[in-house]
């Protein structure tokens, strides 16, 4: 499990997927509201002139030196969800995320978010 603190110290630093290919520079971490725990990161991608930011679960990660390895493949993650860099992921667009991972998602009981940036 990835400590909230030490995920913190890898912002910047790259996220490769399982084979080690380059998927972006991390540039946030979500928790789970329920856990505290977390649960996504956004990737920073894209052409220097045109960057947004990609979800990407953190299930699975670990991290070393200068990177954050995550278990889904590079071409699942460019392609899931974005907003812009000065973007917010809207609440009602946050099943959205999860289902792209093939992952259940429960909003709380009075329906609120799933996930909180930190």
């Amino acid at each position: 499990m990835i400590e909230v603190g030490d995920i913190r110290e890898w912002r910047t630093h790259d996220v490769v997927d399982a084979g080690g290919r380059k998927i972006g520079t991390l540039e946030s971490v979500y928790v789970d509201t329920r856990t505290d725990e977390p649960a996504m990161a956004t990737v920073q991608i894209g052409l220097p002139t045109r960057h947004r930011l990609v979800f990407v679960p953190l299930e699975g990660a670990t991290v070393g030196p200068g990177y954050v390895r995550v278990v889904f493949d590079r071409a699942l993650v460019k392609s899931g969800p974005s907003i812009g860099t000065d973007g917010v992921l809207p609440a009602e667009d946050e099943e959205a995320v999860f289902r792209h991972y093939d992952l259940a998602y429960e909003s709380g009981a009075s329906g609120e978010r799933r996930l909180a940036r930190r």
